[in-house]
């Protein structure tokens, strides 16, 4: 129950919150049919264009905003003018509800202290397995959120990368954790265990551990019941992995996991320390190592073994990518 004195925090909450922000370029919401039907209208009444695109029911442009409307009902709207558009026909006149900038009344779990686990890595011949884990307090993911954080796949630029990561290690109530898995250590887990997905979910229950451990450290912490990660296999792979902490704290996988807060800012912190990594390692040998598995990620590789020989890459990449065999049938 609130008390008189705190009756109108959420309502100033969130005027803070929105105030603080940048203005929006993309937008996401689901629609009814109906919903759909009267957008499209409203949408035709306002002057804009249409056009077909694949899967949808329809795509609008017009001035600075560009309409997407998916057979699904998903709504994804684009553009500089998103904001204005979102606040001045999309809510009053479709969705008849505010909802931008009250995401976390309309959703209070984003709002609640959480673990957050994602990697980097995995992809790419070159390099580490890196996963990371971000916990996050209610004013922590506020400020985040405020702050740009998001999933560092819709972040192009390693400079952006760093700037986060030091956003996000220097604001109070998130706590980040890594745990880089080198090339040669993660060769031999891999072969011991089979498979990318038991190194990947041990990984992450190292991370949870770590994190459980150190907010266990400060009895002013709250209590954190839940940690989140991408669904990447079976729940059973992270959950034998934990000890005594992390065996008490809630699990959840899920599809896009990195559009929560916590997973979206553990993905920086991942990206950045692997970024940082193959770059230290480029250095070591003499040649910039690419990210990914491309041809350009081959050719570098054939120019390592050609310096180094072909024991160079157990310390500098994956062994069971198909990449592999590529280079070392080339160099016999």
């Amino acid at each position: 129950m609130k008390s008189a004195d705190d009756s109108g925090l959420d309502s100033f909450v969130v005027f803070a919150y929105h105030a603080s922000m940048p203005p929006i370029s993309s937008y996401t919401v689901q629609l009814t049919e109906k919903q759909t039907h009267a957008l499209k209208e409203s949408l035709r009444n306002l002057g804009y264009e249409f056009r077909e695109v694949p899967y949808a029911h329809f795509g609008a442009a017009r001035d600075k905003v560009n309409v997407t409307v998916y057979q699904s009902g998903k709504c994804v709207i684009q553009g500089k003018g998103t904001e204005e558009f979102v606040q001045f026909v999309l809510e009053p006149n479709i969705l008849g509800e505010a909802r931008l900038g009250y995401e976390h009344v309309l959703n209070p779990e984003m709002l609640e202290p959480r673990i957050g686990v994602d990697e980097s890595g995995k992809g790419d011949f070159f390099g580490p397995l890196v996963v990371a884990g971000v916990y996050l307090s209610a004013e922590a993911a506020t400020e985040l959120k405020d702050k740009g954080v998001k999933d560092s796949k819709q972040i192009t630029s390693d400079k952006r990368i760093e700037e986060l990561a030091d956003v996000i290690r220097s604001t109070d109530g998130a706590i980040g954790e890594v745990v880089p898995i080198g090339n040669e250590a993660y060769n031999r887990l891999q072969k011991k265990m089979e498979n990318v997905n038991n190194v990947l979910g041990w990984g992450h229950a190292r991370v949870i551990e770590n994190i459980l451990d150190r907010l266990a450290k400060d009895p002013s912490n709250p209590v954190c019941n839940k940690a989140i990660a991408d669904q990447f296999g079976n729940e059973r792979i992270i959950r034998e992995a934990l000890m005594q902490r992390g065996k008490k704290i809630q699990l959840v996988q899920r599809h896009k996991a990195e559009a929560d807060l916590a997973v979206a800012a553990a993905s920086i912190i991942a990206r950045y320390e692997f970024v940082r990594r193959l770059k230290k390692l480029g250095r070591e040998y003499g040649i910039e190592l690419p990210k990914g598995a491309s041809t350009a990620v081959e050719a570098a590789a054939k120019e390592l073994v050609s310096k180094h020989g072909r024991e160079v890459l157990e310390k500098v990449a994956k062994l069971h990518f198909r990449t592999t065999a590529k280079v070392l049938g080339a160099a016999t």
